[in-house]
């Protein structure tokens, strides 16, 4: 009986997890078609984005010639940077419903006890810096990506001083 428990179980989180796959196969189309527009300089500028932030589309209005070369780059900069952010926050709105419709399907370690929950595992990404080319913002920080272990027990490796004490070492006297 308790067989066929676990059997309607694990056909249930089958059909949750094909389920989940398909969530997440239209969640990545929908983002692939994922564009946003934005202007800057009284309207001068307009830039389009695509999904992954990258420039489709450029257009100038008609009077752009009453700004300096350094006020169109500043803002093709400004107005980049917006439709990026746009972009980015429609995304971000797909993937939290899809998070939110992951977090129903049950962890490995919810079946298996002694399985580690590796999603908590997963180091969250920086923030990504909008700051330009050469700004102290910039400077390169290596992450510590070594794993820490914690409740070892200390074991020393080399046999010479395994041996000794503690207390009080041979070369004391």
């Amino acid at each position: 009986m308790a067989n066929e428990a676990e059997k309607a179980q694990l056909a249930g989180l089958k059909e949750l997890v094909k389920g989940s796959f398909a969530s997440i196969a239209r969640a990545q189309q929908q983002r692939a078609l994922l564009t946003a527009t934005a202007q800057a300089a009284g309207r001068r500028v307009t830039i389009t984005v695509n999904a992954d932030g990258v420039v489709i589309k450029t257009e100038f209005s008609d009077d752009i010639d009453d700004l300096t070369y350094s006020e169109i780059a500043d803002a093709v900069t400004k107005a980049t940077q917006d439709a990026a952010a746009q972009v980015q926050q429609r995304a971000q709105q797909i993937m939290t419903g899809l998070q939110e419709e992951q977090a129903r399907i049950p962890s490995m370690s919810e079946f298996f006890p002694m399985m580690p929950d590796v999603q908590s595992m997963i180091p969250t990404p920086p923030e990504v810096s909008m700051a330009p080319p050469g700004s102290p913002e910039r400077t390169t920080v290596e992450p510590d990506t070594a794993v820490r272990f914690s409740k070892v027990e200390e074991y020393e490796h080399d046999p010479s001083i395994r041996g000794r004490s503690s207390i009080a070492a041979p070369e004391w006297d």
